[in-house]
């Protein structure tokens, strides 16, 4: 079955627009709330659904529609308030709920919005059940089959629902240390963990410098948080800390800067969590996942220490479901989705950096020493944006284009051309050994597409 609401994480576009309407918000809440009808575990069979959003001034509106699609059905809605996708995503599963809603786009600017639906597992739907959704969303149940009366479903506000979260963060770090006399720049991107995960690292004994912590619904992501790590290293010399952090807008992603004032990024995360992992015998099958846009850097130092790559499509999901064939129980992003198995069920950047803080304390090294692991080799993105997103293998000056630059790069690096799933954007990634000539078969590639696609 064909998908055309969902992309690679959830459904998402501009708020108000065509699919992120309030009527469809409360189609795919009374199509989720049918779809897991039965499915309770609850002895009155009723089925619950769990639904989280970020700070976004559209958010609000999403939430409601949902809520109102899921109590059409007879469905009890839980409604948490601002909270990080893993947030959702745990919350989920330790309360019971049938299925997980997160209102959030991510990274994106504040007029995008995206809804992202999970399990009572806490993971991701798979592909056949958002198909099987989508086509509940879009086949408009008519309004005689809808319960009445005392059949409706009703909505309750959970409001200790951070609370919960916060002692599963803090679960993860472990017990024999504390994080006392550690200063951290914390930027929280305006976004859903801006209160959440100030209380984490300071319950743990950090000394925190918020930033990105005043959210007024059209500023989350707005030169601030995981793609705009600039802040936290100018604010890091100001405070004279020892990390900086900075998540995203719904926090399932952290880019960290060192001590300083250096940016690490996830393949350098992945890097020293997988070797830390091996060391202590606890990486499962020696195997770390990754996408095919990691830097050739990350396999060339891990595979010196045994540790094998597995890699899969761009997407935190992807990388989920290839960590549960491979057995393994670490993945991630170069952009910072970092999923950590043995206690997440999606990418989580509070998590991570608790990971990363672990380590540093247990090897008493700071993060600049840490992350030397990975020497990355020179690696350029460009993103193009496109109207429409034809079929890459069909557009004949663009091939013919790609098929120079791997004979240019003969072994000594790699491209990788593709769509986004959740932006009108065709990317541009490059590996090589020489920057100059990156940056000009990047221009021949960028040329070729937009030939192709005017």
């Amino acid at each position: 079955m064909t998908k055309t609401l969902f992309g690679t994480d959830g459904i998402r576009g501009v708020a108000n627009r065509y699919p992120m309407t309030a009527e469809i918000a409360l189609n795919v809440g009374r199509a989720v709330a049918k779809h897991f009808k039965g499915q309770s575990r609850r002895v009155d069979r009723q089925s619950i659904v769990l639904i989280g959003k970020d700070t976004r001034r559209s958010s609000y509106m999403i939430e409601q529609a949902l809520a109102a699609g899921v109590m059409s059905q007879g469905a009890f809605a839980l409604l948490v308030g601002p909270m990080p996708t893993p947030g959702v995503a745990f919350l989920t599963q330790s309360m019971r709920a049938d299925a997980g809603i997160m209102v959030s786009a991510s990274h994106n600017s504040y007029e995008y919005n995206g809804i992202k639906l999970f399990g009572f597992d806490g993971f991701k739907l798979d592909d056949s059940i958002e198909a099987r959704i989508e086509k509940l969303v879009l086949d408009n149940e008519p309004e005689t089959s809808l319960p009445i009366g005392d059949g409706l479903g009703r909505a309750k506000r959970i409001d200790d629902a951070m609370g919960r979260y916060v002692v599963h963060a803090k679960s993860t770090f472990p017990s024999s240390l504390d994080l006392a006399g550690m200063r951290v720049v914390l930027d929280t991107a305006n976004g859903a963990a801006y209160k959440f995960a100030p209380i984490v690292f300071e319950e743990l004994g950090a000394e925190i410098f918020q930033i990105g912590n005043t959210p007024n619904g059209i500023n989350i992501n707005s030169e601030v948080g995981a793609l705009y790590p600039e802040l936290v290293q100018d604010s890091l010399h100001r405070f004279r800390a020892d990390i900086g952090i900075a998540l995203d807008g719904d926090a399932d992603r952290a880019i960290l800067v060192d001590e300083k004032g250096a940016v690490v990024d996830g393949d350098q995360i992945l890097a020293l969590l997988a070797l830390d992992l091996k060391e202590r015998g606890a990486l499962k099958n020696d195997t770390l996942v990754v996408t095919q846009m990691s830097n050739l850097g990350l396999d060339l130092a891990l595979k010196a220490h045994g540790i094998k790559i597995a890699r899969c499509d761009v997407g935190d999901r992807a990388v989920m479901e290839t960590m549960k064939a491979a057995g393994s129980n670490l993945g991630g992003e170069q952009s910072g989705h970092i999923v950590l198995g043995d206690s997440s069920t999606t990418g989580d950047g509070t998590v991570a950096a608790l990971a990363v803080l672990s380590v540093m304390l247990r090897k008493e090294k700071p993060l600049s020493e840490l992350r030397k692991i990975v020497q990355p080799l020179p690696q350029l993105l460009r993103n193009i944006r496109v109207k429409d997103k034809k079929d890459l293998n069909q557009l004949s000056e663009t091939q013919k284009a790609l098929k120079s630059v791997e004979q240019s790069l003969s072994g000594k690096g790699r491209v990788l051309l593709r769509y986004s799933g959740t932006e009108p954007l065709c990317r541009i990634m490059l590996e090589g050994e020489n920057e100059v000539a990156l940056n000009s078969m990047a221009d021949d590639l960028e040329a070729a597409l937009k030939k192709d696609l005017s």
